[in-house]
C-alpha cells in the first residue's frame, strides 16, 4: 500500500500555533506601552553613566527586563524622580535598584574646581544659564551650582542617600522596594554599601 498523501493535522496545527505565537510576541514587544505591558522584571535601575559599569551584566538583565536610567554619579536628580514616578505609577514597576560605584568621576575634583570650570565654559555667572531647555523659568533657587552638580565625598554614603530619597519620595508608591549597591570597578563585582570586604579580611581581627 502506498504512503498516504493526506496532510497531518497535528503538524499543521503546531506550525500555525507557532507562527501565531511569534506574531503575538512581536506585537507585544512593539506595542507593550500601548498594551500596558511592564518591563519583564518590573524593574527600574538608576546607575552612573560611567562606561566601566556593565549594568545589564552585573544585574543579570536582558533586553526588555528593566527601565535603565543613567546619569553622572547615579544621582537621584529631579529627572530621576520624574522617571521613577512614571515608571512606578503607570508602567507597573515594583522595584528600583540604585547602582553607585568606586572611583566615580563625581569624586575626582573639589566642588569649587568644577564650578570654576563650568563658569569658564559659560563665560560668566552660572545663575544666568538655563538648566532646563524647555522650562527656562525653572531654576535651583537659593542652592549653589555646586549643589546642582552634586559631587560626592563618600560613595557608600551617597548610595544610602539615593535609596532614601526614592523610598521617601511622595511620588514613588510605598509598596515599591528600593535597594542600593556599589559596583567595585577594581573587582568587577557588586557589594552592599558600607560593606568593604577587603577591610574585613585584611586584618588580624577576625569574626568570632
Amino acid at each position: 500500500m502506498g504512503e498516504s498523501t493526506e496532510r497531518s493535522e497535528p503538524a499543521d496545527r503546531q506550525a500555525f500555533e507557532r507562527i501565531e505565537a511569534q506574531i503575538e510576541e512581536r506585537d507585544n514587544w512593539a506595542r507593550r506601552r500601548r498594551k500596558g505591558i511592564p518591563t519583564d522584571k518590573q524593574l527600574l535601575v538608576v546607575a552612573c553613566m560611567d562606561e566601566r559599569i556593565p549594568v545589564e551584566e552585573a544585574l543579570g538583565l536582558s533586553l526588555g527586563d528593566a527601565h535603565i536610567f543613567r546619569n553622572a554619579g547615579g544621582k537621584v536628580t529631579s529627572d530621576v524622580i520624574r522617571s521613577a514616578a512614571l515608571s512606578t505609577n503607570f508602567f507597573d514597576t515594583t522595584e528600583i535598584i540604585v547602582i553607585n560605584h568606586t572611583d566615580c568621576g563625581m569624586m575626582s575634583a573639589p566642588d569649587d574646581a568644577v564650578v570654576e570650570g563650568l563658569e569658564a565654559t559659560a563665560g560668566g555667572d552660572l545663575q544666568d544659564v538655563d538648566l532646563h531647555p524647555a522650562l527656562s523659568n525653572l531654576d535651583i533657587g537659593d542652592a549653589s551650582i555646586a549643589d546642582w552638580v552634586w559631587m560626592t565625598d563618600d560613595v557608600d554614603e551617597a548610595c544610602h542617600a539615593q535609596v532614601d530619597y526614592l523610598r521617601d519620595h511622595p511620588l514613588v508608591p510605598d509598596e515599591v522596594t528600593v535597594h542600593g549597591y556599589i559596583y567595585e570597578v577594581e573587582s568587577d563585582a557588586l557589594r552592599r554599601p558600607g560593606e568593604r570586604v577587603a577591610e574585613q579580611i585584611n586584618t588580624r581581627v577576625s569574626e568570632q
